[in-house]
């Protein structure tokens, strides 16, 4: 049966992720995936979470079972606070705290707060889809500043802001999703200054700043700009993304619109995760944890360099993330990354996520994202070694004639 009911605009506007999407794909078990930024889950801490649903149920089950706070139970709360504390944010308490269903609602929900329709939004140039998907149900305009390899290119941004008067800064300062690149402290400096100067919020979203494999670790940009900058987290890539845990750090004046906006959404994340979570993190569990799945994926990382090295053709170039969960790669100017995936897939049964969706409007499409976290050893320098032969079978080389695959 046909059934004409009509749809809004907005749910006709909507489109699926690519990421997701792709997904689907890598679904057949015959298929290496560099594609999700997907935890490892052999490293899951499935007993010590066991442990803590079991303390839980054990010594408050009306609490646990039962409606909460729409910003998140206060344990929680507190505990976030005193951890982001420790990391230099000063004048944080549970108050400066709203627990999200992952970080993903923390995009929604501050994209719900600040824009309205042609709203200004700077961003990194490409930047993360998520937040693009979150962003575009308000049809902003999306402000770009291009990147190097220490991050966005702040001298940049006040020509911007100037001109498209923005109501935020978005950022992912740290091991970018999508690029792997890092800002460095020179740059979030510069970007707290501007931010200063015209009176406009950051966005951090921060999720792999816990995941640093190489040099030292840098202030947040929540530590040197206070209540200028509204820091997004989330326990999906340190604890389990399952528990779709997260939350968002901010002013208690954004925190009762936040609030607001959240009733109207799920009136409350999850009561039984986050006390599950909070149990946990009491135990000590959180930091020994993030230096386990630290050291691994800091020898895939490590792997997936070297593998590049010896199969990717010479004309490649890809960043070397310093931690999070990926890496960049840059073919020929021409290639298409898009056009190359149905071949990856169909000849080698290898799968990565091409670049152009990270980027709002340019169309790029000679990049893509490879994920080194959820693969094993074995799989990362076999699924590397058939991405390289696609790559050296269908990219021009200097010396060839071959065509180029084309979107």
């Amino acid at each position: 049966m046909t059934l004409n009911w009509t749809y809004s605009v907005m749910a006709h506007e909507m489109k699926s992720s690519a990421i997701r999407e792709i997904l689907k794909i890598t679904e057949r078990p015959d298929v290496i995936s560099f594609a999700g930024g997907l935890p490892a889950p052999e490293l899951f801490p499935d007993r010590n979470l066991l442990k803590a649903c079991t303390k839980v149920l054990d010594e408050y089950p009306n609490k646990a079972l039962q409606y909460s706070l729409t910003l998140g139970v206060l344990p929680l709360r507190k505990t976030i606070a005193e951890r982001l504390t420790q990391k230099g944010c000063t004048g944080l308490t549970e108050e400066n705290i709203c627990i999200t269903s992952g970080s993903q609602q923390g995009l929604d929900l501050t994209g719900r707060v600040f824009l309205d329709k042609s709203s200004a939004v700077i961003c990194e140039n490409p930047t993360y889809l998520g937040a693009i998907q979150a962003f575009n149900v308000h049809h902003p305009q999306y402000v770009t500043v291009d990147m190097d390899e220490e991050g966005m290119i702040v001298d940049l941004v006040e020509e911007k802001i100037k001109k498209y008067k923005p109501r935020f800064i978005y950022v992912v300062p740290n091991f970018q999703n999508p690029t792997g690149r890092t800002m460095s402290l020179k740059r979030r400096k510069q970007l707290i200054k501007l931010a200063e100067e015209y009176y406009i919020p950051i966005i951090d979203d921060n999720p792999y700043g816990d995941l640093r494999y190489v040099g030292e670790d840098l202030p947040s940009l929540k530590s040197l700009g206070g209540e200028l900058v509204i820091e997004l987290g989330t326990c999906s890539k340190i604890v389990s993304p399952g528990l779709r845990i997260g939350w968002i750090a901010a002013t208690t004046e954004m925190m009762n619109m936040v609030e607001r906006m959240k009733q109207g959404a799920d009136l409350h994340t999850n009561t039984f995760a986050q006390y599950v979570v909070y149990e946990y993190i009491q135990a000590g569990n959180l930091d020994r944890h993030i230096q386990l799945i630290k050291d691994s994926y800091s020898q895939r990382r490590d792997l997936m360099i070297k593998a590049l090295k010896e199969y990717f053709p010479e004309n490649v170039k890809w960043t070397e993330p310093e931690g999070g969960l990926f890496l960049w790669v840059e073919l020929p100017e021409g290639v298409s990354a898009t056009a190359l995936l149905e071949e990856a897939v169909r000849q080698q049964k290898v799968a990565y996520v091409p670049g152009k969706p990270f980027f709002p409007y340019e169309d790029k499409d000679n990049t893509l994202r490879l994920n080194f976290s959820n693969a094993s050893h074995e799989m990362i320098t076999e699924g590397i070694k058939r991405l390289g032969k696609v790559f050296k079978e269908n990219i021009t080389q200097v010396s060839s004639k071959k065509k180029v695959p084309t979107k």
